[in-house]
């Protein structure tokens, strides 16, 4: 049954019904769609349009919900989309209950938030395949720091260059991919959800709690602006196409570069494949399909610039066509990140072969250029010296270096013995020594600060290390803290009962945590609770902040102080007065604005949870309080 149809008598036709429903590309935001659907339960039981009982019926059935339905289930339904299967699998759960939870909620503020949930999701994502992508030109750019290779403009032989620079420029290239990735999602990192069809809800939901519980800084601060415009679709399509456009350069520089003209690369077997008519050959697939899935990215982003254009106020059924295309831009380009930094894994350099290309094409006709220049010679007459030197070659069919002395010396006299020690590749590279050069000190000067080392030459282990240091600060800007919910309890309780075990923390059985779940917040990454705390409150003012900890294997990337921030922030939300810890880690809670305080000060009830503490009888925790 269709959300609407009180207003129509007659039924739609099954060819409009076709043509309107999204459910074959909105399917893929059925958990963003339930986890929507369950911080919003919590809203309206705030606000009395739920009570306690029924907010805790559905949130089971939404969980319920999340783990039994399959992709099949939900194609197969004949739903609307995918906010309709919600709430008709919700109602067959829980009866009419499930038809409440819409109480106050547009599918337009439903549908932006669950896109906004999905992007974050997905961008984090593809911030550790872009890492994984620079991880594998690092380690390319170690191997052939000191290969040299020809420069091209115009696609003809220019200068000397080495292999390391090549691909360190394409380390450059995906750093900027990266940082506008980050820039957008920061942009899109806030919470439509409050804001009804357009001018709002009319319930006194507290939506910047909200907009925290589901994980976003912030929320839409335009009720207009939160449902009618999708310039973060823009922008990661944008992103996408830029970044495609980079890989398409990388795949075109390595088909070259792997013809037989220049057979400078040889590619994996398991990037290649054959032809099924010449035997011999061995075409370049994975490299030509990555150049070619650039144009659907560039289709994906034209689609929805256009699709925007002009379009009035507030929601339109024109903005349905926001998902499918920027699904496929980003499946695309995550898949062509993937596939780049595989052929990067298995090429294989034939450094001969680069050699001898540098050798040839009058590549050091520069060093000479600048050598007469070293004379007294004006450049610009420099210049057409060397452009005579490089027409005698060409008919000679010889390099520079090999001429005689008294053979240069008929095109400018100022030439002398030394100049055959300018002409040399080992010369050309070592000149350019200047910030951002090609010479081997450059390039290893490069690789140290890309790899945050100060050595000289880093080994391929190193880089390695440094890479990964690189992908945990990246991970680490993208950490979420967010309220527990009741599938959060297995991971709950192996994270407590580690740091229980050793002392740290008080124990807490699985029914305790199922029962205080409201208390906790988790911290979230790559879709794993790596982290929880809870906030338990004693009196009016007064709160404890509890079993702080952290997965002994994801940890040193700011995850506890994130959750101590969201406990605090909540605190204050919740208007308590002061908040207080049991720690043996006081430096960590200085750090956080926490100040010494006297066990004997704290409450009866406090001191009495000690008795579950296998070192009550030595305590050696230090009180300490934060106050509002």
């Amino acid at each position: 049954m269709a959300l609407w149809g009180g207003r129509f008598s007659g039924a739609a036709d099954s060819r409009f019904k076709q043509f309107n429903d999204s459910l074959p590309v909105d399917y893929r935001l059925l958990q963003q769609d339930i986890t929507g659907s369950i911080a919003w339960a919590g809203a309206l039981t705030q606000v009395g349009v739920l009570d306690k009982l029924e907010h805790g019926q559905l949130i089971r059935a939404l969980h319920q919900l999340a783990d039994e339905v399959t992709e099949e289930q939900i194609l197969a339904s004949g739903a609307e989309d995918i906010h309709s299967f919600v709430e008709q699998q919700l109602i067959a759960k829980v009866g009419d209950l499930g038809k409440k939870l819409h109480t106050g909620r547009s599918r337009n503020d439903q549908v932006a938030t669950d896109l906004k949930l999905w992007c974050k999701d997905q961008g984090q994502i593809l911030v550790e395949a872009l890492v994984k992508a620079q991880q594998q030109l690092l380690i390319l750019a170690e191997r052939e720091a000191q290969t040299v290779l020809p420069g091209y403009t115009h696609l003809q032989r220019a200068q000397p260059i080495t292999f390391g620079h090549w691909c360190l420029c394409y380390v450059e290239m995906l750093e900027r991919d990266l940082t506008r990735l980050k820039d957008a999602l920061n942009r899109l990192d806030t919470c439509p959800l409050g804001c009804g069809a357009l001018a709002g809800t009319a319930y006194p939901v507290d939506r910047l709690k909200l907009a925290h519980d589901l994980g976003f800084r912030g929320a839409v601060s335009n009720s207009l602006d939160a449902v009618s415009d999708r310039d973060h679709v823009i922008e990661l399509c944008g992103v996408a196409a830029t970044s495609m456009m980079h890989l398409s350069r990388l795949a075109e520089d390595m088909i070259f570069y792997n013809s037989g003209e220049a057979g400078f690369i040889e590619l994996a077997d398991a990037v290649t494949s054959g032809s099924s008519l010449m035997p011999q050959k061995k075409n370049p697939d994975a490299l030509e399909l990555i150049r070619g899935k650039t144009g659907r990215v560039y289709g994906s982003l034209m689609t929805i610039m256009t699709t925007m254009k002009a379009l009035p106020m507030a929601y339109n059924k024109d903005m349905q066509e926001d998902k499918e295309g920027l699904f496929d831009a980003l499946d695309t380009w995550l898949m062509c990140l993937d596939m780049a930094t595989l052929v990067l894994e298995g090429v294989q350099v034939n450094s001969q072969r680069t050699l001898a290309a540098a050798q040839q094409g009058y590549a050091n006709a520069t060093e000479l250029a600048d050598y007469l220049v070293a004379k007294g010679i004006p450049f610009r007459e420099a210049h057409h010296i060397v452009g005579e030197v490089v027409l005698g070659a060409i008919a000679q069919g010889k390099p520079l270096e090999d001429f005689t002395l008294q053979e240069l010396q008929v095109f400018s006299d100022r030439i002398g013995s030394d100049v055959y020690q300018h002409l040399t590749i080992d010369a050309c590279l070592a000149k350019r020594e200047a910030l951002g050069g090609t010479s081997i000190k450059q390039v290893q000067h490069a690789l140290s600060l890309q790899n945050g080392s100060q050595l000289e030459a880093p080994a391929i282990e190193e880089a390695l290390g440094a890479s990964q240091q690189r992908l945990n600060a990246h991970k680490a800007e993208m950490l979420m803290v967010r309220p527990a919910r009741l599938s959060d309890v297995d991971a709950i309780h192996t994270i407590n009962g580690h740091w229980a075990l050793k002392g740290e923390t008080l124990p807490r059985s699985r029914d305790d945590l199922l029962r205080d779940i409201l208390d906790f917040a988790v911290a979230e990454q790559d879709g794993e609770v790596v982290g929880c705390a809870s906030l338990y409150i004693y009196e009016t003012g007064l709160a404890e902040m509890r079993s702080l900890g952290v997965d002994p294997n994801n940890h040193g990337q700011g995850q506890g102080k994130a959750l101590v921030d969201y406990m605090l922030q909540r605190a204050r939300e919740l208007e308590l007065e002061r908040v207080i810890v049991l720690t043996r880690v006081p430096q960590f809670f200085t750090k956080a604005g926490f100040n010494h305080t006297d066990k004997e000060t704290l409450p009866e009830k406090v001191m009495k949870d000690c008795d579950l503490c296998p070192r009550k009888h030595a305590c050696d925790e230090i009180a300490m309080e934060y106050c509002f």
